[in-house]
């Protein structure tokens, strides 16, 4: 029992300090119409994510290019006000696409690309993005590290081959929980395994 509360006692000290890295694989965002067209159905919760009502749903979808595709490619809810695709930029060469590094959301001039299920199939005009590196936290977290919502900042990725990033956006809101996001490109890089931690530099 000692143990157990030495370990949490350690854990709860540690997550004070640093911020947890977690590493985001390609994934489709689609709204409540474009739902319906591709399955038939919203979106069905198949495990809940680190950010707070937000999950992986059972569905899946084809990313398909001007140069290539992507089939299985996970869809993230709940339903959005705008579809979206996010992927690394390696994942764009293969699509063939020139993705811009932008922040969830910020989708205007970006590339398009359809997504297609067995069901059917929706032409996206633009949505394409390669996901900026950035850091969620609450309210409460970012008093802690001194840092606002939409300051860029650097952040030591303690790692297996540890890395500074530069250019790290913060966003801080109460509906979120404190991570750090990487893409699988920036993930690989650093040699992230699951459970690693990162430090904000200011």
């Amino acid at each position: 029992m000692e143990n157990q509360e030495l370990g949490a006692l350690v854990e709860g000290v540690l997550r004070r300090i640093f911020v947890e890295l977690e590493a985001s694989g390609r994934h489709v965002h689609v709204t409540k119409e474009q739902a319906q067209l591709l399955f038939g159905h919203p979106l069905t919760p198949k495990r809940p994510l680190s950010q707070p009502g937000q999950f992986l749903a059972n569905e899946r979808v084809t990313v398909v290019g001007p140069k290539g595709e992507f089939q299985n490619v996970a869809v993230l809810g709940p339903e959005r006000k705008e579809a979206q695709v996010e992927i690394s930029l390696t994942d764009a060469r293969t699509l063939g696409v020139e993705a811009p590094v932008r922040l969830s959301g910020s989708v205007k001039g970006s590339p398009g690309a359809t997504l297609v299920t067995d069901r059917g199939r929706v032409q996206l005009q633009e949505g394409v993005i390669a996901a900026k590196r950035h850091i969620h936290l609450t309210p409460e977290d970012a008093a802690r590290f001194g840092v606002k919502d939409k300051q860029v900042v650097k952040l030591q990725a303690l790692t297996a081959r540890p890395v500074l990033f530069e250019e790290v956006a913060v966003r801080v809101s109460p509906d979120f929980a404190s991570y750090v996001h990487l893409d699988y490109d920036e993930a690989n890089a650093c040699g992230f395994q699951k459970g690693d931690l990162g430090r904000i530099l200011l």
